[in-house]
């Protein structure tokens, strides 16, 4: 059996800026509207569709797997921002990139809240 995932629903107050902000962010292209989507391509086939909501936006977790140099780009575009950056999850280690399993990571949020990570290993250093 092979299943993979394939797409997932990012709420966002403003989902044009919250999908812009991934696109430039990540060095992805513009995304690309598909009803009351905005959707955002990935390398791997999955997309994520931004939707715009009124209510009350819960924060979500979503990573993302880059090379060292994607890693070292993504990185200049949150500092050229400004952005605060952190080596963990609970965000306590602010302006610290994190080594777990051999590579290097960092979290941000985005426009939304959303808690956004790149790694360039897998957990457990595959």
């Amino acid at each position: 059996m092979s299943i993979a995932l394939n797409h997932t629903i990012v709420y966002a107050h403003d989902r044009d800026a919250s999908a812009t902000f991934l696109t430039e962010i990540l060095g992805l292209p513009k995304p690309t509207p598909f009803g009351p989507f905005l959707t955002v391509h990935l390398s791997n086939d999955v997309t994520m569709d931004f939707m715009e909501s009124d209510d009350r936006i819960t924060a979500q977790h979503y990573a993302f797997l880059v090379s060292e140099a994607e890693f070292s780009e993504i990185m200049e575009r949150i500092q050229d921002r400004k952005l605060r950056y952190w080596a963990d999850p609970a965000q306590r280690r602010e302006g610290e990139i994190s080594t777990r399993d051999g590579g290097l990571g960092a979290y941000f949020e985005d426009p939304n809240g959303h808690l956004l990570e790149i790694i360039t290993r897998p957990y457990g250093g595959h």
